[in-house]
C-alpha cells in the first residue's frame, strides 16, 4: 500500500465521517484514527492551572469551545452576565435536537429540574440520534444551544446549577 492509497483511505474516512480505520492482510497492517483522545485532552486540560478552582474535568473538556464562543454570546445577549451553573458539553459531533421528534414537546426548558439519567436532548450523528442524558440532578439555567443547530465535540449544551 502506498501513500496515495492511504490518502484516499483518510478522504473516505472524512467523507463518512469515521475516526478510526483498521485493515490486516497477511504481515499488513493499517490502523488509521483521527482526532484526540478524549483521556488526553482531559490530560491536557488538567495540566493547565484553572481559574475557578471547583471546575470538574468534564466542564474543563469544553473550556476551548465555550472560551471561543463566549464574545459571541455576550455580543448577542447584551445584559448576558457570567454563566451560572456547570455547563453539560456535548460527547460528540452531529445536529442538536430539543425534542425528540418534530410534533413533540421539548425534553427539557430553562427552569426544569433534572435528574440524572434523564435524556436531555438528542445529537444526531450520521443518521443515528443519540439521546444524551444528565450525568447529575439540577435546575436547567440555560440551553446554549438553538434546535437544529450543528455541535462539535465539547460544546455547551446546557448549564445546570
Amino acid at each position: 500500500m502506498d501513500l496515495t492509497e492511504i490518502r484516499k483511505i483518510m478522504k473516505l474516512m472524512d467523507e463518512h465521517g469515521l475516526s478510526q480505520f483498521q485493515y490486516e492482510k497477511e504481515d499488513f497492517n493499517l490502523k488509521l484514527k483521527k482526532g484526540t483522545d478524549l483521556e488526553e485532552i482531559q490530560k491536557l486540560i488538567a495540566s493547565v492551572p484553572s481559574s475557578g478552582g471547583h471546575v470538574p474535568a468534564p466542564v474543563s473538556v469544553a473550556a476551548p469551545a465555550s472560551a471561543g464562543a463566549a464574545p459571541a454570546s455576550a455580543a448577542d445577549g447584551g445584559a448576558a452576565d457570567a454563566p451560572s451553573g456547570e455547563a453539560i458539553s456535548s460527547p460528540m459531533v452531529g445536529t442538536f435536537y430539543r425534542k425528540p421528534s418534530p410534533d413533540d414537546p421539548d425534553f427539557v426548558n430553562v427552569g426544569d429540574t433534572i435528574s440524572e439519567g434523564q435524556t436531555l436532548c438528542i445529537i444526531e450523528a450520521m443518521k443515528v440520534m443519540n439521546e444524551i442524558k444528565a450525568e447529575r440532578s439540577g435546575t436547567i439555567t440555560q440551553i446554549c444551544v438553538d434546535d437544529g443547530t450543528p455541535v462539535q465535540f465539547g460544546d455547551e449544551l446546557f448549564r445546570v446549577q
